[in-house]
């Protein structure tokens, strides 16, 4: 879109200054974003986003999600005595017509403006220091939507459902719309992922015996969905909330490890740079466990070593089902993308089966 379209876009919100300019920001997977520059100083910069209904056709309930998280998270942070709350909790922009609207609908697509987080950095890797506040941070973001006095509707239906996503991936092959079914490497990946498809699926067993909760969760914690402070010795505040939805604890813990614990990206095509960061493991836990164990049961911190593994599997399986389906989920960048980005992640289940019984051992110890 040109620079005027979207001028006329932000200007159905209620935003303040003069907009100076505006410019792609970030490369985000799913959603279209823009920062937009106001000339005052002391006005606030912008984020504007249009919504990808493609993964999120339900806009109402995403919005209505981060409308009660956020305003939730914002009445505790007030609680406890916080000032600087435009750094801890993301703030979204009203509709000029309608004050508790926050997206408006042009042309088919939906958009929603927030205020942009100034003097503040996102990132990719973490060292165990910056890792352990991470932990902190989602921990605590869970804690304190422990209490939300509303239901939250399920966005992305079966997100996170193991078992949902094995079925997904079978009618992929059975449909093979793309006519990638009978390519060796598919093959291979296929009969790995088959053998541990019933250890995998041990969550939802459990949640429906009544064994395990589900919980007010992220569902999406990459290293990349936090923001930090100029010198990344801060997290301040947790970001990209569109998957905030119920869960098992499992999707905050694991999926995080998915991402900051791999020695390289996820879309990584030499699989021999793949190990499983241990020392980024054991930071993430001590600060995901000094914020959470007070929730959380006996049966789930006893089942975190299961979500370590869990994700990159699960995250395997996606991306093997995007890509037997020809690439309609995920962007991509070549042919082969997708495929890659699957091997890559069973390459980490791997690698993470190999330290397992480290894994195991850490974390009876801090509970001890």
């Amino acid at each position: 879109m040109n620079q005027s379209q979207l001028e006329q876009i932000v200007a159905l919100f209620a935003t303040t200054g003069t907009i100076n300019e505006i410019r792609p920001l970030g490369e985000g997977l799913i959603n279209d974003t823009y920062l937009v520059r106001t000339a005052e100083v002391e006005q606030p910069d912008y984020v504007l986003q249009r919504i990808n209904q493609n993964v999120f056709p339900d806009v109402e309930m995403v919005m209505r999600n981060i409308n009660i998280v956020t305003t939730h998270i914002r009445e505790k942070l007030i609680a406890q005595g916080e000032t600087d709350l435009r750094h801890k909790v993301l703030e979204f922009v009203a509709t000029r017509q309608e004050a508790d609207k926050l997206y408006v609908l042009v042309d088919g697509n939906y958009w929603r403006l927030m205020i942009f987080i100034d003097h503040a950095i996102t990132k990719q890797e973490v060292n165990p220091e910056s890792s352990r506040a991470a932990g902190e941070a989602f921990g605590h973001f869970q804690s304190m939507l422990a209490d939300v006095p509303y239901e939250l509707g399920e966005t992305i239906k079966d997100f996170h459902n193991m078992e949902f996503r094995i079925e997904q991936l079978k009618q992929a092959c059975i449909d093979d719309r793309a006519g990638r079914f009978d390519e060796p490497a598919v093959q291979t990946l296929l009969e790995e992922l088959g053998k541990r498809a019933e250890s995998m699926t041990a969550a939802e067993r459990l949640g429906r015996e009544g064994k395990l909760p589900k919980r007010v969760c992220h569902c999406d914690t990459k290293v990349n969905n936090m923001m930090f402070s100029e010198d990344g010795s801060e997290v301040l505040c947790v970001i990209d909330l569109d998957t905030v939805m119920p869960s098992f604890i499992f999707s905050d813990y694991g999926d995080f490890l998915r991402t900051a614990a791999n020695t390289v990206a996820e879309d990584e095509a030499d699989f021999s740079k793949i190990q499983f960061r241990m020392e980024i493991f054991k930071a993430f836990t001590e600060g995901y466990l000094s914020s959470a164990r007070e929730f959380l049961t006996p049966l789930e911190i006893e089942m975190l070593p299961y979500a370590v593994e869990l994700f990159p599997y699960m995250q395997s399986v996606r991306f093997l089902w995007d890509y037997l389906n020809g690439d309609e989920y995920w962007k991509v960048k070549y042919p082969t993308h997708n495929l890659v980005r699957a091997q890559n992640q069973f390459e980490l289940v791997k690698r993470i089966e190999q330290v397992m019984p480290e894994i195991n051992a850490f974390i009876e110890n801090i509970m001890k």
